[in-house]
């Protein structure tokens, strides 16, 4: 029988977040490892990552037929972030993870061959859109503050695979991230209140300033 696991995502357009489903399937057959759904170089690389952190924390992946699908399969996939999602679903569907737990996060992050979990791009618009979701968000520890920006929503930031699977398990807990405090002190300089119209531009230098992003601004 096959056995089949899904866990939520996101993939960027520009500083949308748009929803992506991972799903694996470990079916009998010869060993492989796919990955499908218009992945790019990065994303089709996260199956040699996903493949040494599972055996830095002493796993290895079953004798069988890995399939990885990201749906929807016509959106094109792009970065490093999709490595986390897929290293989870693949443990659910090992029975690693318990798969209903799964079903109320999205995950990002970037693997490192040690099972460490590295920061990416993309947090706060991603925990903006699992809170509109109801979902909780999965992401490494250097960025849990900054998706705690989002408001109301569970973040789980763990430094590696390790730790994310022992809380998982009921072993250990992790704590909440708290957003960082901003100076008290009065701005005197000008507000983006004071601006009328152009939201994109505006939500786009509110994420930016508020996750410590580069900014490129260009006159036209």
């Amino acid at each position: 029988m096959s056995s089949i696991a899904r866990i939520q995502t996101f993939a960027f357009a520009g500083i949308e977040a748009v929803p992506v489903e991972v799903q694996v399937q470990i079916a009998p057959g010869l060993p492989a490892f796919l990955i499908v759904g218009l992945p790019d170089k990065a994303v089709g690389e996260s199956k040699e990552r996903v493949r040494a952190a599972l055996t830095a924390i002493g796993l290895s992946l079953p004798p069988k037929r890995v399939l990885v699908n990201m749906a929807p399969a016509d959106l094109a996939k792009e970065g490093s972030h999709f490595d986390l999602p897929i290293a989870l679903a693949v443990l659910a569907a090992m029975d690693v993870l318990p798969r209903d737990e799964l079903h109320d996060f999205a995950a990002l992050g970037e693997l490192g061959l040690d099972g460490a979990l590295a920061p990416v791009a993309g947090v706060l618009p991603a925990a903006m859109a699992a809170s509109a979701r109801e979902l909780g968000l999965v992401c490494p520890a250097q960025q849990g503050p900054e998706a705690a920006w989002a408001g109301r929503i569970q973040v789980l930031a763990p430094p590696d695979l390790p730790a994310l699977i022992n809380h998982f398990r009921g072993i250990q807990t992790l704590a909440q991230p708290v957003p960082p405090r901003l100076d008290d002190a009065p701005w005197a300089g000008p507000c983006l209140s004071q601006v009328r119209g152009q939201e994109s531009a505006k939500r786009a230098l509110e994420i930016a300033a508020a996750g410590g992003h580069n900014l490129l601004m260009s006159r036209c």
